[in-house]
Order: structure tokens, then C-alpha cells, then sequence
């Protein structure tokens, strides 16, 4: 009767927030900074990239509802890779971002590639958004309400960044993070041009971030201050959504407008910043606005996370922190064979999964090495994980970074590891007979602790595959499911 009612009470928790309506949840899990390109009757979306390789996950949708996986585009970068602006001018995709101190762009002839070599811009800021004036001449803006002149084929700048915004003063007394003047996305609607941007930093309070937007009749200015400011805004902590903001505007293929933004779900900032939507109205005096009176869309579809690690390509799902050790990876009729390095989480080989659910459950079959050990954990960086590993002596539990727990290893040197996450309560599970019986290891491991107002960095806490030492950790059958 006690385990019973302590599922019921930890159900019942999960169930957080109030109803917002016309909001829906687009991708579950870290996906920030959404970038929504519309291309005839495609629309194609990326996000930020930070430290994970590779970056630049582009997915696909016709209808703005359902998303599929189409290709990763950065191999390999250094530094954090933020905010992009995924753009089609004169013919050719463009992605303009930001990373170490400047800014880059890519592009391609067609979206799926062959991409450029990022090549630098030289310009400082961060989260750049491009626009074409109806001259033909193309710009760049950047956060703190500046712009620059790009050359006719968007590759450099010419001449110098000047300030032109000084964007949208919101009252004193609403808790933010900073003022923060970040996220300029540039829209061309009946002769005017809109900069939609966001204020009040990206995490903190509640209620720190929201969309605001300006107009001009020129893509440089002077702006004016829209009336209905601001447009996205989590007014309450009793809100499901918190810190909204980054906004992208899109028409969708009924001629329903629509702001894309990212938004922490009351609860989990373990799982990131997640990408929302919600539909907007334009005005008789030419601004836009929050709409109402729109039908509810359908529940959005999100791709399968699993992987028998047999098709002898990394599958889409997968990233590495920090790294994309592609000449470590070798596929076999076993799985999927990674050579290790280091000798704890903190300074391994990790692979990283998005998590889309608030619970769900992950396994993995291992072949541990003879000179190293592997495991199954959930990995925010190398100061903040939880999981599992194992070497062919030991089985060690990690509550966290520094809080760790050994014991000797009695599966031996192939092992089915089962990690559950229930409302950010971890339990770790082990089975050597082919997932038939399962023995936990530990249970009620909180982690709901691991998360960037505690650790910074603006990460998520991902599901995570390990490889440590001299040896090969092969991995084989990854299931994933939300609970």
C-alpha cells in the first residue's frame, strides 16, 4: 500500500503548471533558439548547438505540426555554437550564428547539402538575424540592437556595425534576468519590416524573457515600438511555460501566422528549453498580436529516439560533448564499437540523446572493455551527471558529480543497464540475461538539481552513453520511451 500511494503522489507531481491556452509544444526537449525558414511549401527549422557535435540539426515539416530529421550540417566546430538564422536568399540557404567572440555563415545550393566552411564575419554579438531591403541589399543584425552591411553574397561585412535599436522598455517592476536586448528575427510583411526581438534573459525567474517587436519602413531603421509589446511574456510563475521569448515569425500554409519561441516547462529545466508556438493575428493599424479563436492543433509527432546501432552510420539523434570523434566510432554485426579515453564521466567519451519527456525510461546493451569501463547516465557537463558505470570489477553509482557510491561488478563483462527517470527521481537497473530480470542498483536519485540556474552553460540534462579508458565499449540495442 505505501509503494502504491508514493506512485500515486509522484504522478500526481508531475503534473505541474496551469493551462495556457493556444501554446503547443513543438519539439519536447532542449531545442532553444528556434529558426524557421519557410520555403514554398517546405518549412525547415534548426536551434542552437552550444557544445554538442555535430550541430545543426536541420528537420523538415509541410504542415509546421509535424517534424522529421533531415541532416546534421557542422561536423565540427570549437566553442559554443549559439543562435542561428536559417535563411534562402537569391536562390542559396544561409545559416548565420554565432561562436567564439564572432560571428560565421555557411551555405549551400540546396538545404541538405554539400554546406560551406563556416566562414567568419569578423563581427561581434551575438544571435544574428538577416534581412534583404527591396533594393537587393542584404544586412545583418546583431544583439544590442546593432547592423551591418553584408557584400551581395552575404559572405562579409562591409563597413561598421552601428547601433539602431535600443529596444522596449518594460516596466520596473517585472522580475527579469538582465535587459538583455538579444534575438533579432527580421520579417517583411505589406511594406514594413518587423524585428522581432527578445529582452529580459533567457532563464532566471519565470518570468524573465519575452518576444517584443518594432517596425521601419527600412531594414535598418528608425523603429518604432509596437503597441501590443510584448507579444510573448510568462506574466506568472503558476504558469506550465516559463521564460518565453526568442521569437520567429512564420506564415503557415493556410495563411495562419504563427511566433516560434522556446520556453522552460514549470518543473524541468532539466529538459532544456523546449521550441512552442503560438498563433498571432495581424492588426487593421499593421501591427501583429497575440490571436484568439484559433483552432487547437493536432498532437505533434517527434521521431524515435531508439537505435539497434546496426545501419553503420551515426543515427541523428546522437551528439558528442565537445568533440566528433568520428575515426573512434567503428560499426560491427555487434554495434556500434567506441574506443574510450579518460577515466571517469567528467573526462570520457560521451554520446548524447535529447530526452523529450518529463518520464521516461532508456536502456543499453554494453560490452564492457578489458582496460576501461562504460555506462548509461544523464550528463548535463562534466560538473553535473548522474547514472551508472561499469568496469569488469566494479559497478559505480553516481548521485551526482561528486557523489559517488562503488560496489563489485556480479554481471560480468556484458550487461543490459535500464535507466529510469520518473519527474526527476532516477532509478538504475541491471540484467545479464537478456532484459528478462532486472536487479536495482539505486533508486530516488533527485535530479532535478542538474540544470543551467545551478550549473550555467544554458544545457540540458541528456541521456548519455560512456566510454572510458583504453579499451572499446561496444553498444548495441538503445530503446527509448516516455513513461
Amino acid at each position: 500500500m505505501k509503494n502504491l500511494l508514493f506512485a500515486i503522489l509522484l504522478a500526481l507531481s508531475c503534473l505541474v503548471g496551469t493551462a495556457q491556452g493556444m501554446i503547443h509544444p513543438v519539439l519536447t526537449g532542449d531545442y532553444p533558439d528556434p529558426s524557421v525558414l519557410r520555403d514554398g511549401d517546405d518549412y525547415y527549422m534548426t536551434h542552437s548547438t552550444f557544445q554538442y557535435k555535430p550541430g545543426f540539426l536541420i528537420w523538415h515539416s509541410t504542415d509546421l505540426v509535424n517534424w522529421e530529421p533531415l541532416v546534421r550540417v557542422l561536423p565540427a566546430t570549437s566553442g559554443d555554437v549559439w543562435a542561428p538564422d536559417l535563411i534562402k536568399c537569391n536562390g542559396k540557404y544561409y545559416i548565420y550564428y554565432p561562436a567564439n567572440g564572432t560571428n560565421y555563415v555557411m551555405w549551400a545550393e540546396n538545404i541538405g547539402g554539400p554546406w560551406s566552411e563556416p566562414i567568419d564575419l569578423h563581427l561581434q554579438g551575438i544571435d544574428p538575424g538577416h534581412v534583404q531591403g527591396s533594393d537587393g541589399s542584404r544586412w545583418l543584425h546583431t544583439s544590442g540592437g546593432y547592423v551591418v552591411r553584408l557584400s551581395d553574397d552575404g559572405l562579409r561585412a562591409v563597413g561598421e556595425q552601428k547601433h539602431v535599436y535600443e529596444g522596449w522598455k518594460y516596466p520596473e517592476s517585472w522580475q527579469t534576468e538582465c535587459f538583455c536586448l538579444e534575438s533579432p528575427k527580421l520579417t517583411y510583411h505589406d511594406g514594413w519590416y518587423y524585428l522581432t526581438s527578445a529582452q529580459g534573459g533567457t532563464a532566471g525567474p519565470a518570468t524573465s524573457h519575452m518576444v517584443v517587436t518594432a517596425r521601419s519602413l527600412s531594414p535598418t531603421g528608425p523603429w518604432e515600438n509596437s503597441p501590443y509589446n510584448p507579444i510573448v511574456h510568462t506574466a506568472s510563475a503558476d504558469e506550465t511555460w516559463w521564460s518565453r521569448g526568442h521569437g520567429t515569425l512564420v506564415e503557415g500554409p493556410d495563411g495562419q501566422w504563427w511566433v516560434f519561441y522556446h520556453g522552460y516547462r514549470k518543473g524541468y529545466h532539466t529538459l532544456g528549453r523546449q521550441t512552442l508556438m503560438e498563433p498571432i493575428e495581424w492588426t487593421a493599424d499593421g501591427w501583429f498580436k497575440a490571436a484568439a479563436n484559433v483552432p487547437t492543433l493536432s498532437p505533434t509527432h517527434q521521431a524515435d529516439l531508439s537505435d539497434s546501432f546496426m545501419s553503420g552510420k551515426l543515427g541523428w539523434q546522437w551528439t558528442f560533448w565537445k568533440e566528433y570523434p568520428m575515426d573512434a566510432l567503428h560499426w560491427s554485426r555487434k554495434g556500434l564499437g567506441i574506443d574510450g579515453r579518460g577515466n571517469k564521466p567528467g573526462d570520457g567519451r560521451v554520446m548524447l540523446t535529447i530526452p523529450t519527456d518529463t518520464s521516461y525510461e532508456a536502456t543499453i546493451d554494453l560490452a564492457i572493455p578489458r582496460h576501461g569501463s562504460s555506462g548509461l547516465l544523464l550528463f548535463y557537463n562534466e560538473k553535473g551527471f548522474a547514472g551508472l558505470t561499469l568496469d569488469r570489477n566494479t559497478l559505480t553509482v553516481y548521485r551526482n558529480a561528486g557523489d559517488q557510491e562503488t560496489m563489485p561488478n556480479r554481471m560480468g563483462n556484458r550487461v543490459s543497464v535500464r535507466l529510469t527517470n520518473r519527474c526527476n527521481r532516477m532509478t538504475l537497473s541491471v540484467s545479464r540475461d537478456g532484459r528478462r530480470t532486472w536487479q536495482v542498483v539505486a533508486s530516488n536519485i533527485d535530479v532535478s538539481q542538474l540544470h543551467h540556474n545551478r550549473l550555467g552553460s544554458f544545457l540540458s540534462l541528456r541521456l548519455a552513453l560512456l566510454a572510458n579508458g583504453s579499451g572499446r565499449t561496444t553498444l548495441s540495442h538503445f530503446t527509448y520511451r516516455g513513461l
